[in-house]
C-alpha cells in the first residue's frame, strides 16, 4: 500500500476528470488521475461547447488555447421535404455574455487542451489503470487499482472523485443507483459531405422517413449526422453514408454527397440520474452522475460544470479553509441541475425526432409564421438559448447564498453569475479588471471606496491580510486613486454592479457566482461564515471591521 500522502484520486480522464484535476492542481494540490483506457481517445464524442462552459474555460485560463480550434455556431436552421423553413439566430440579449455562441470542438481536442493544462502544473494521466474496488472510512478511502499487465496496487487517498462515465465503477461501488429510463435508439455518424449547408449553423432536417440532425465539425466539410428514425447498422459504413445522402437530399431538395463515414455508432438514449452526488469521502461527476439524450449537447458541458463546482470546495477543505460540510453544497447545488437537464433534454429529444404525423403537417405553417414575426422568432430563440447555454443557472437556494430573494440593488443578485458582460465591454478598464479577478481561484470581495481618506480601505486591508490565502479583497476606486488592492473603475463597473456608495460590497465565490451583497457587517459575516463553516479555528468573520 502507498503512503497516506495522496490527497485526491480522480478516476476518469475525460473532460470532467481533467477539469477536476486542473482546478485542484492549480490550487497547489497533488492528485492522481487514472483511466482504464490505454490512451487518449481519438474519436470525438461530444462536440458542442456552450457559453457558460466557455466562460469557465476563460476563468481556468485555457480559453486562448481552445477557442481558435473550434467552429462558432450562432444559429439553428430547419429544413423539411426540400424547403428551408426558418433560420433562428442565437439571441443572448437577456443572457449577456462575451461568448454568445455555441462552439463546436472535437472532444479529443478539448481533452488534449485540458491534459496540457494539467501537465503545466505537474499533473499527468495514468493510462491503463482500472479501479477495481473501494472501501472508505472516516479518515479516507482505500482503493484497489489494476494496472496494465495485471499489477495490482492498493492506494489510500483522502478523497476520491469518480468521473468515469455512464458505466461508472465508482458509482456502482458506492451503491448510487441511476433512476430514470431509456427511450429511443438513434444512429450517429461522422462523415465529410457536399451538401451546401451553412457551416455556422446547426441543421434539423425532416423528410418523409423521419428527422435528421447535421452538426458541423471544426474541420471544413466534416459533419456529425444523426438519424432518429433508422438505427440499423450491420457494420457497412459505406451503406450508412449512402443512406444519409438519400435522406439529406430529400430534406434539402438538392443532391447531397456523403463520403464513407469515419465513425458510426448506434446508441440507446438514456435519461437517468442519481439523487446523491456524495457518499462520505467519495463523489461522482459528469456522466457518472447523470446520463441523458445528446439532443441539446449538454453532457460534456454539465460534467465540466459539475467538476468546476466541486473542485474549489474540495480544495477549500483540503487546505483547511472550510470544514467538510462545505462539500454537502455540491450535491445541493448540482443534483437539481441534473434533474432539470433530464427534463429539458427529454423535450428536445421529442422535438427533434418529431414522430407525430400531425405535428409534421403543422410544422411548415408554424415556422412560416415564425419567420415573418421577428418578435416571436426572437422569443423562441431566447428560450432555446436559455435552455442550452446554462447562463441563467442560479444558486439562489444554495446554503452558501445569503440574501437571495430579498429586495436588492439593481446589480447582480445573490445566486447569479458575476460575468454578465458583453464583448464590447471587455476592453473597458473596470470590466477588464473584473474579468481578471474572476480568473483568480479564490473568493472575491469587491468593496466601494473613495480613496485613502475613506476608512474602508484600511478595514478591508486588515481582512485581506488575515485571509489572503483564500480571499481576494479589492477596493473599487476611481482611476488614479491610491488605495490598497485597488480595482480602478471610471464608473461603468460600479454602476453595473451597483457598488455606488462607500461601503457597498459584493462577495463572489471562486466559481464566479455571487454569494452575497450589501453594506452591513452582519450579512458579510454570515456569508464569510458560510464559506468557511467548520474550518479549524472557526469562521474568520471581518474582524475589526465596522460598516456604516
Amino acid at each position: 500500500m502507498s503512503g497516506n500522502s495522496l490527497r485526491a484520486l480522480i478516476v476518469g480522464a475525460g473532460p470532467s476528470g481533467l477539469t477536476m484535476a486542473h482546478e485542484l492542481v492549480r490550487r497547489g494540490i497533488e492528485v492522481r488521475i487514472v483511466d482504464a483506457a490505454q490512451g487518449p481517445a481519438d474519436t470525438s464524442r461530444a462536440l458542442a461547447t456552450h457559453a457558460r462552459t466557455l466562460e469557465i474555460y476563460d476563468q481556468m485560463g485555457i480559453l486562448p488555447e481552445l477557442l481558435p480550434q473550434g467552429r462558432r455556431i450562432q444559429k439553428f436552421t430547419l429544413h423539411q421535404s426540400g424547403r428551408k423553413l426558418a433560420a433562428l439566430k442565437a439571441d443572448y440579449s437577456e443572457l449577456p455574455t462575451r461568448f454568445p455562441m455555441t462552439v463546436m470542438v472535437d472532444q479529443a481536442i478539448t481533452e488534449k487542451v485540458l491534459r496540457d493544462a494539467v501537465a503545466a502544473f505537474g499533473g499527468k494521466v495514468e493510462w491503463g489503470v482500472r479501479l477495481e474496488s473501494l472501501e472508505q472510512d472516516a479518515g479516507g478511502v482505500t482503493v484497489r487499482l489494476r494496472h496494465s499487465g495485471d499489477r495490482v496496487e492498493t492506494v489510500r487517498t483522502d478523497w476520491l472523485v469518480g468521473c468515469d462515465g455512464g458505466h461508472s465503477v465508482v458509482r456502482k461501488q458506492l451503491g448510487l443507483n441511476l433512476v430514470g429510463d431509456s427511450s429511443e435508439t438513434w444512429l450517429i455518424a461522422d462523415a465529410h459531405l457536399d451538401a451546401g449547408l451553412d457551416d455556422t449553423s446547426l441543421h434539423w432536417l425532416r423528410n418523409r422517413d423521419g428527422a435528421l440532425m447535421a452538426v458541423p465539425f471544426p474541420e471544413p466539410g466534416k459533419w456529425r449526422l444523426l438519424d432518429t428514425a433508422d438505427a440499423t447498422y450491420d457494420g457497412d459504413a459505406q451503406q450508412i453514408g449512402e443512406r444519409f445522402a438519400r435522406k439529406l437530399s430529400q430534406a434539402v431538395g438538392r443532391p447531397v454527397t456523403v463520403r464513407t463515414p469515419t465513425w458510426v455508432s448506434v446508441f440507446t438514449i438514456q435519461q437517468r440520474m442519481i439523487t446523491r452526488m456524495r457518499s462520505g469521502r467519495c463523489f461522482v461527476a459528469g456522466d457518472a452522475a447523470h446520463v441523458h439524450s445528446p439532443a441539446s449537447g449538454q453532457g460534456m458541458n454539465t460534467g465540466i460544470q459539475d467538476a468546476y463546482n466541486l473542485a474549489w470546495k474540495l480544495a477549500s477543505v483540503i487546505h483547511g479553509h472550510a470544514g467538510q460540510e462545505l462539500l454537502d453544497t455540491y450535491g445541493a447545488e448540482r443534483v437539481p441541475v441534473g434533474a432539470r437537464l433530464l427534463g429539458s433534454t427529454n423535450r428536445a429529444t421529442q422535438l427533434i425526432q418529431l414522430k407525430s404525423p400531425v405535428a409534421a403537417l403543422i410544422l411548415p405553417v408554424m415556422f412560416k409564421v415564425v419567420s415573418t414575426l421577428p418578435p416571436l422568432r426572437a422569443k423562441i430563440s431566447r428560450k432555446i438559448m436559455r435552455a442550452m447555454s446554462a447562463l441563467d443557472l442560479s444558486y439562489a437556494d444554495s446554503p452558501l447564498t445569503r440574501g437571495a430573494g430579498e429586495e436588492q440593488a439593481d446589480g447582480p443578485v445573490p445566486g447569479v453569475r458575476l460575468s454578465q458582460l458583453v464583448a464590447a465591454e471587455e476592453a473597458e478598464p473596470g470590466f477588464a479588471a473584473l474579468l481578471e479577478e474572476l480568473r483568480d481561484p479564490r473568493w472575491t470581495l469587491l468593496a466601494r471606496a473613495t480613496g485613502p481618506a475613506d476608512p474602508h480601505p484600511e478595514r478591508l486591508l486588515r481582512l485581506t491580510d488575515a485571509h489572503a490565502d483564500w480571499l481576494s479583497v479589492r477596493t473599487v476606486v476611481p482611476p488614479g486613486t491610491d488605495a490598497p488592492h485597488a480595482l480602478h473603475d471610471s464608473g461603468p463597473l460600479t454602476e453595473r454592479l451597483s457598488l455606488r456608495a462607500p461601503g457597498d460590497w459584493l462577495l463572489a465565490r471562486p466559481d464566479g457566482y455571487v454569494a452575497a451583497r450589501g453594506r452591513d457587517t452582519g450579512t458579510l459575516t454570515e456569508a464569510l461564515a458560510a464559506a468557511t463553516a467548520g474550518a479549524p479555528g472557526g469562521p474568520p468573520g471581518p474582524q475589526g471591521i465596522s460598516w456604516p
